[in-house]
């Protein structure tokens, strides 16, 4: 029987080589730089929305419990002053207790002590959270399934001050269609229950706050 003829083996084709100034050179360099910059850019959003669905868990486990409505505007303070800023406090005090006589601080204490210090300040001059004293967001939030990072954006936020306890002013009015409908319902009746000495309070730019004011956002992790 006549012998199968072996196959070929294919040549591999050779990388092709350009001169370090060349045109071709020069736009392979600009390529590899804008796919960098695109990954930069992507794990930050990540990292940013992995921080935002952090927080909005914290406040999601303190959500008023079933059967009440909403939360009133001191038992929202309430929360973020016993329990978000305080949620720290027992990992602080075993840093502290470990540290033998004499020794300085650990990384991480001086980072727990910091974020403690900056988020004091903050809730001091203006803080934005997710407004747990209106119904209808509050009806809105309890569908979460607490990993949709986009459904961030259809809540509504608020932001309160520890120095202005009964003020809030709002910072996200939230897109969904049914927090739209509820303000459109009472608008009227909130413009006319506005005391006219905190009208100019409630009515301000966030702008105003700007040096001052840490959003969700920016919250160190």
């Amino acid at each position: 029987m006549p012998q199968k003829a072996e196959k070929k083996a294919k040549p591999q084709k050779r990388e092709k080589l350009f001169h370090p100034q060349s045109r071709k050179a020069d736009q392979l360099v600009r390529a590899q730089h804008r796919k960098s910059k695109l990954e930069d850019l992507t794990k930050a959003r990540k990292k940013k929305q992995s921080k935002q669905v952090d927080i909005l868990s914290f406040f999601y486990d303190h959500l008023p419990p079933e059967g009440v409505a909403s939360l009133t505007l001191p038992e929202l303070h309430s929360i973020i002053r016993d329990v978000w800023l305080t949620r720290h406090d027992a990992e602080l005090e075993e840093e502290k207790k470990s540290r033998r006589k004499g020794r300085p601080k650990s990384a991480r204490e001086e980072n727990l002590e910091a974020v403690k210090l900056t988020e004091a300040e903050h809730y001091r001059t203006g803080f934005e959270v997710i407004d747990l004293t209106d119904v209808a967001n509050v009806a809105l939030f309890r569908q979460w399934d607490r990993k949709d990072a986009a459904f961030i954006k259809q809540l509504r936020y608020i932001r309160v001050c520890s120095s202005l306890p009964d003020v809030f002013t709002l910072s996200r009015p939230g897109l969904h269609p049914s927090l739209k409908k509820a303000d459109t319902i009472t608008s009227e009746d909130t413009e006319m229950a506005v005391d006219e000495d905190e009208a100019p309070l409630l009515l301000e730019p966030p702008s105003r706050f700007s040096s001052t004011i840490m959003t969700m956002d920016e919250i160190p992790a």
